[in-house]
């Protein structure tokens, strides 16, 4: 009878689908809340403090085009949550620059949250909530996986949990900037907007991770490691 040779270690971890483990999906969700979040207010923030209002808008503008640039060059992909920052700097900008209005700059992320709240809203509606569409930005989706209850339950979940954001944000924000001076509104703003957008990334990637476990989503390194590792192959003794 003859032996079929067995599959290779290469060969079988190529049809097996790849499954980034939970450390690599954290790191990607935490990357992307860095260059499209974190270091816009921060950068707004301290060049505000520096040298005005004016100056400090066209450093966090900056900064979203030249991350989007980058990611050009280099050839990778921006997230969407990159490109949506930078749309709705944009629209900030020009508004506040046609109207010469740096209170104007201050009240859009009022409209803007509720807009995106809005959003959000409307698309639980739709076959695939908003969530469901960014998903992709931090973990390899197909129609299979979409398609899963659990999955489908998570994504109509979470977009629910940031469209209700979206309009806290919202009321927070237009209730500082009617309460509080520029320099307070500002710092203010930074901080809790900043602490809320994180807290809840946290919580998303918490409730995402929970259900990923549940579907055995999250590929295992050291399982990985062992199978490319040389197996042994019996080899036929002749009598």
């Amino acid at each position: 009878m003859a032996l079929q040779p067995p599959a290779s270690p290469a060969s079988s971890a190529a049809a097996a689908p790849h499954r980034p483990d939970l450390l690599s999906v954290v790191r990607r969700v935490s990357m992307s809340l860095l260059v499209a979040v974190v270091v816009p207010a921060v950068l707004f923030y301290g060049v505000f403090a520096l040298a005005g209002v004016w100056t400090a808008i066209g450093a966090a503008l900056a900064w979203s085009y030249g991350a989007i640039a980058w990611r050009v060059v280099t050839r990778r992909r921006a997230s969407g949550l990159l490109y949506l920052t930078a749309i709705l700097l944009t629209g900030r900008t020009a508004l506040s620059v046609v109207a010469d209005s740096t209170w104007l700059y201050f009240l859009q992320p009022v409209i803007s949250d509720g807009v995106v709240a809005l959003l959000f809203l409307l698309s639980l509606a739709s076959a695939r909530p908003l969530v469901a569409r960014l998903a992709g930005d931090f973990y390899p989706m197909d129609h299979e996986l979409a398609m899963r209850p659990r999955v489908r339950r998570l994504f109509r979940d979470l977009t629910a949990l940031w469209a209700v954001l979206g309009v806290a944000k919202a009321s927070a924000t237009l209730w500082l900037l009617q309460t509080q001076s520029l320099a307070t509104f500002v710092l203010v703003k930074s901080v809790l907007m900043l602490t809320v957008n994180v807290a809840a990334a946290v919580a998303t990637v918490a409730l995402a991770a929970y259900v990923a476990r549940q579907e055995g989503l999250f590929g295992c390194p050291l399982a990985a490691a062992a199978a490319l590792e040389p197996q042994a192959v019996p080899v036929p003794v002749r009598g």
